[in-house]
């Protein structure tokens, strides 16, 4: 037991200890493949080119912004075995002077924006990473992709500023052409 207490004091917290995930705000994330390569689909001339797995992941990803009425996306992409994307809880949605890109097409992004009081519980960023994986993961295992797995955890940073914004919104834009394929 001793040994298993130690194991998990010694396990890298990934979220800012004591924050409120589910408050308003502008958070990047990051979502690997447990699996290194192709698995989403393949960056040609700078360009990311969806596979039949890629295409289940831009759906369920696209599903999170039709089930939660408060969360929109600003930048986002998928990647051959990882998906970007800056991902905005607003509890009351009115604009706070930054400006949300619909940076691509999810039909759902062009919602109603008039001011509205948000009910129920707001789900933290991890529990919307959650349900997008759980159901990504349903829809591919469902094609007989039955390996597919996503990484146990994910990256995730609190966007403070518009200088950071704008630096994580060049970083996603510029992935595909910056992007090395794994060996």
């Amino acid at each position: 037991m001793l040994q298993l207490f130690v194991l998990l004091k010694e396990r890298k917290l990934n979220r800012l200890f004591g924050y409120d995930y589910s408050k308003s705000g502008w958070y990047f994330v990051t979502i690997c493949t447990n699996t290194k390569g192709n698995v989403l689909g393949n960056v040609n001339n700078g360009k990311m080119v969806l596979n039949e797995l890629g295409g289940i992941v831009e759906k369920q990803w696209c599903w999170l912004l039709d089930k939660f009425e408060y969360l929109k996306y600003d930048e986002w992409i998928i990647m051959p075995d990882h998906i970007h994307g800056i991902m905005v809880i607003e509890n009351y949605i009115v604009g706070n002077g930054r400006d949300v890109r619909n940076s691509r097409d999810c039909s759902v992004q062009n919602k109603d924006d008039a001011t509205r009081s948000v009910h129920g519980k707001i789900k933290s960023i991890s529990e919307l990473i959650g349900a997008f994986k759980t159901t990504s993961s349903k829809e591919i295992h469902n094609l007989g992709f039955n390996d597919f797995k996503w990484h146990k955890s994910f990256y995730d940073e609190i966007i403070g500023d518009e200088i950071s914004l704008n630096r994580i919104r060049k970083y996603i834009i510029e992935n595909p052409k910056n992007f090395v394929k794994a060996k």
